[in-house]
């Protein structure tokens, strides 16, 4: 099995991004299967053509991104991407897209395809705090999440998900002191973990992972 594992660079200001600064220290083996790892801009109609140039190349079995979601306290595994690029500032080319259709011929929204309540029961396992999210956003995130599963419908036997992860520590000097933050080496653990459920599970767990509010 072939696994891309994608992680955005840095954006709004800040120096680091630890979605990909995890991904860099990933084992290139996990579980048997072999991890390539790529950084993507942040880039609205731009990040999306890289990964698709990668997905070409390299034909993975599975797609998975990462991306920062500074403010959340757990490592969330994300279920829907919804058709829609909002962003609340610029991108890195300063695109700010707002109310906009990310593909006029996909669906409104499409359901990640890696089996996200077995990732973050495996996630906790390790002892790390993980939750199922039903928003990515409507940001980069939300937009390559879209992409990559908009792809799969050519690529049908091709699966794809999203993480978000918290700041790193040195990302919160300068923010409120209630600023939640997770190491980049936990980070990571939790990915390598994330990993070896979708090589391990082909379906979902039943398990109870809805959100109230």
């Amino acid at each position: 099995m072939k696994i891309l594992v994608t992680g955005f660079d840095p954006f709004g200001g800040e120096k680091v991004n630890p979605a990909y600064e995890a991904v860099k220290i990933l084992p290139d083996i996990i579980a048997g299967a072999d991890i390539v790892k790529l950084q993507i801009p942040t880039v609205f109609w731009k990040c999306d053509k890289i990964v698709e140039k990668a997905i070409n190349e390299l034909n993975p079995d599975v797609v998975l991104s990462i991306g920062q979601a500074g403010g959340r306290f757990d490592i969330s595994v994300e279920r829907v991407a919804i058709n829609l690029a909002d962003g609340r500032i610029p991108d890195n080319e300063g695109v700010q897209p707002i109310d906009q259709v990310i593909r006029q011929d996909g669906e409104n929204a499409y359901f990640a395809t890696v089996p996200v309540k077995a990732m973050v029961e495996k996630i906790r396992s390790r002892g790390i705090p993980a939750s199922v999210s039903y928003t990515a956003g409507s940001y980069v995130c939300n937009f390559i999440m879209y992409c990559v599963l908009y792809m799969t419908k050519k690529r049908p036997a091709m699966r794809a998900g999203f993480i978000h992860v918290p700041f790193m520590p040195a990302q919160a000097v300068g923010k409120p002191n209630n600023t939640p933050t997770m190491s980049i080496e936990t980070m990571a653990s939790a990915i390598e973990a994330a990993i070896e459920a979708i090589v391990e599970q082909s379906s979902d767990l039943k398990t109870a992972e809805g959100a109230i509010s």
